[in-house]
């Protein structure tokens, strides 16, 4: 079972469809795996029972290419034989509504709802072939950098179990870098995809917002999340990306990107322009993180890009402007859960309002309590103007910085997190420390541009004894919007220099780690 697991996705869809090992073996290798999570990284795992329901609960046919019935469980997909991504388990973040399977969000609030239509982006992986290994744990509604914020319990690091695996997409990330999924599907709102990634050793993307359809993704702030991949390696990441990009006519905001995504091959970074943004040197760094980035850094020259110095003098306010936009957006978005029409209800002696406090008071937990009331102050009367309109002014300021970078330089580079995974409870008191962890990550999702976070080396927690376990350094590539094909390609011939994989051999999770 374990050389089944090696197996990149890529790698397995292409043995599956030579007839080298077949479907249901490879299939049932990993729900076997999933069963046995340590790290409670998954929710809900597929158990081989069928699920009694219809697509849209209201016994209308599946949408055109997209088969009849349900794909969980033990249920083949449709095109099961013939699609892309045949016979391949993924697991996806509980963010994604899937019709007949329980979907939190991470919250007590929807505990046990089970939604009756499925999201696209899931639909559009069952309709190639694949189908659902498990949901993932997660931050609540997203809201997080570390997955302690799940009110089920936090995520552990298949790497360090006493260390956080990132947020918000940290099941998804735990799973993938603990071999208990080939692949996964996360959402990033400020970084919530390439900061677990960074932390666990693998490949997360954050495509161009738009790039894939939201609908079926619950919401936490509109104009910023983003559906994306996290792999083992960056042609995973690309066969994905190409399956799940495209426009969805119940996703208003979703366009695709022109002409799809092929798979990278390229080797070399041979008239390449990589810039690294001056602010770099001011930031608060872990020694280790620092030195990872500037050997990546050496590396990239090393394979023919040519490396020069960038300003993004905005970007320093984008964690400022992050944390009134998303909360505001937050506010909206969560209004939605007041015990009316689904998931908890707590009585309030037949009060109307005295039934919505307790329901939300007692089914939010308290960093969704903290930006809800956050949001909702930057959206008050007498407010808006002050905070809620200058951090959209200075959103368009970083945009600006990006787009005038990108006159002179194809991708701009940084570390994907300030730090190595953190301990468990060690930011937990101090919301400002947490939130910093997505310094490097918010201002690309501001600009709603691509970036992908690669594996670059290891380093020592800072303040850790001589001797201490070494954990994964992330190394982030932006590109200009709907770019994701040059980066992809960039991504790839820097991963294939590095050798992470290589380097980490039977010391990384996927060879064992986790499965012991």
């Amino acid at each position: 079972m374990a050389d089944l697991l090696d197996l990149t996705v890529a790698a397995a869809t292409a043995k599956i469809a030579a007839g080298e090992i077949s479907a249901a073996e490879y299939g049932a290798a990993w729900r076997a795996a999933a069963a046995a999570d340590e790290l409670n990284a998954y929710l809900w795992t597929a158990d081989g029972e069928p699920v009694e329901a219809d697509w849209t609960g209201a016994g209308e046919s599946a949408p055109d290419g997209e088969g009849e019935g349900t794909p969980y469980g033990s249920n083949p997909p449709a095109p099961a034989d013939s699609g892309p991504l045949a016979g391949v388990p993924i697991a996806i973040k509980d963010i994604f509504t899937t019709q007949g399977i329980p979907t939190t969000a991470g919250s007590k609030i929807i505990e046990g709802y089970r939604p009756p239509y499925t999201a696209t982006a899931v639909r559009r992986l069952t309709a190639a072939g694949a189908h659902v290994l498990g949901k993932t744990n997660m931050d609540e509604f997203a809201m997080g950098s570390s997955n302690e914020n799940s009110a089920y319990g936090p995520v552990l690091n298949p790497w360090d179990r006493g260390r956080v695996p990132g947020g918000s997409s940290g099941g998804s990330a735990a799973a993938v870098a603990g071999g208990l999924a080939p692949a996964a599907l996360g959402t990033d709102t400020g970084g919530s995809i390439r900061q677990p990634a960074s932390l666990c050793g693998i490949v997360g993307l954050k495509p161009t917002y738009g790039a894939i359809s939201r609908f079926g993704m619950i919401a936490f702030a509109s104009s910023l999340d983003q559906c994306g991949p996290l792999t083992r390696d960056v042609t995973d990441a690309a066969l994905l990306l190409g399956v799940l990009e495209g426009k969805d006519p119940l996703d208003s905001t979703s366009v695709g990107l022109d002409g799809g995504v092929t798979l990278p091959s390229r080797e070399d970074l041979a008239g390449l322009r990589f810039g690294v943004p001056k602010e770099i040197g001011e930031a608060a760094l872990d020694p280790g993180v620092r030195a990872v980035f500037e050997a990546t850094v050496t590396r990239i020259e090393e394979l023919g890009g040519t490396v020069t110095e960038v300003a993004l003098s905005h970007a320093e306010h984008g964690i400022s402007a992050y944390y009134v936009i998303a909360p505001a957006e937050a506010s909206s978005n969560l209004a939605r859960y007041d015990g009316v029409r689904y998931g908890m209800r707590k009585a309030g002696d037949e009060d109307l309002l005295e039934m919505y406090e307790r329901t939300r008071s007692e089914g939010f937990g308290a960093e969704v309590k903290r930006r809800i009331m956050l949001g909702t102050y930057a959206l008050s009367s007498g407010y808006y103007d002050a905070y809620y309109g200058q951090a959209q002014k200075v959103r368009t300021r970083i945009a600006e910085d990006f787009d005038t970078a990108f006159e002179d330089v194809d991708f701009v580079v940084t570390p994907t997190s300030p730090s190595v995974a953190f301990g468990l409870g060690e930011k937990t008191a101090d919301p400002l420390a947490m939130y910093l962890n997505d310094f490097f990550t918010v201002p690309m999702s501001l600009a709603g541009i691509p970036a992908i976070s690669i594996p670059a080396g290891m380093a020592t927690p800072e303040g850790a004894e001589a001797g201490a376990t070494q954990l994964p350094v992330g190394f982030q590539i932006a590109a200009p919007a709907f770019g994701e094909q040059k980066l992809l390609e960039a991504a790839h011939a820097l991963e294939g220099a590095l050798g992470f994989a290589a380097a980490a051999g039977d010391a990384a999770p996927w060879k064992g780690g986790a499965r012991g």
